[in-house]
């Protein structure tokens, strides 16, 4: 009878061993698919109360950011040349107080959200953080997405990814700033200028969605990219 219940928790055990492999298979296809998300138009703030921290020191969420007519999320960072510009492109962190201010006439509130947790120990920790809101003179605020969990939920993707809500937490632009950073543009376009004025004034946005351009998000499970 002993023999007889130790064969079958014996094999009961073995028949989960090989298992395993097929298990592991699959929680890792739900991490890349988790990954892969991606907000479409229409789609509400996702994320909304992950506890974010702030350069000044305090917790936040997105919902407490708010603005009466809406959120902009801009994903950014302190040394992706696409953000702090390089020799060949001045980056779009020059423009951050003015969007932030053109934004704030519709009373949409901006924030600006650094996911790199992959180089939280160097040039995007919370200390590099503080200096570079204090060196630009961000007039938002700046907020650090811990393990990176606002920016999964988002499906963002690149420094700097924009996305913008309105008053009732819809999705309603996202993508990149402007197409200054190509060079062989035939005019400048400001895609968000354009869809935060369309919407302040009561207009449709037309180009609801752009490709965002920069650097990618330093995920901890993807440090190379």
């Amino acid at each position: 009878m002993k023999a007889n219940i130790k064969n079958a928790i014996t094999n009961r055990f073995f028949g989960l061993w090989l298992l395993l492999p097929t298990i592991l298979l699959l929680c890792s296809f739900l991490i890349i698919k988790d990954n892969d998300r991606k907000l479409k138009i229409g789609d509400v703030l996702p994320a909304e109360n992950t506890i974010l921290i702030s350069t000044k020191g305090d917790t936040t969420n997105l919902n407490e950011l708010m603005g009466d007519n809406g959120i902009l999320v801009v994903f950014s960072c302190n040394s992706c040349p696409f953000v702090v510009g390089s020799n060949n492109f001045r980056g779009w962190e020059h423009t951050y107080n003015s969007i932030a201010k053109k934004a704030s006439e519709y009373e949409i509130n901006t924030v600006l959200v650094n996911s790199n947790e992959a180089k939280r120990f160097n040039v995007d920790s919370m200390d590099e953080m503080r200096k570079r809101a204090s060196n630009q003179e961000y007039t938002m605020p700046y907020v650090m997405d811990a393990n990176h969990l606002v920016a999964d939920a988002f499906g963002a993707k690149t420094t700097p990814h924009i996305y913008l809500f309105d008053g009732e937490k819809k999705l309603i632009y996202m993508g990149s700033i402007d197409n200054t950073w190509d060079s062989n543009r035939a005019k400048d376009i400001p895609y968000l200028a354009n869809a935060l004025e369309q919407y302040g004034k009561g207009k449709k946005v037309n180009e609801k969605t752009t490709s965002p351009k920069g650097c990618s998000i330093k995920r901890i499970n993807n440090k190379t990219n």
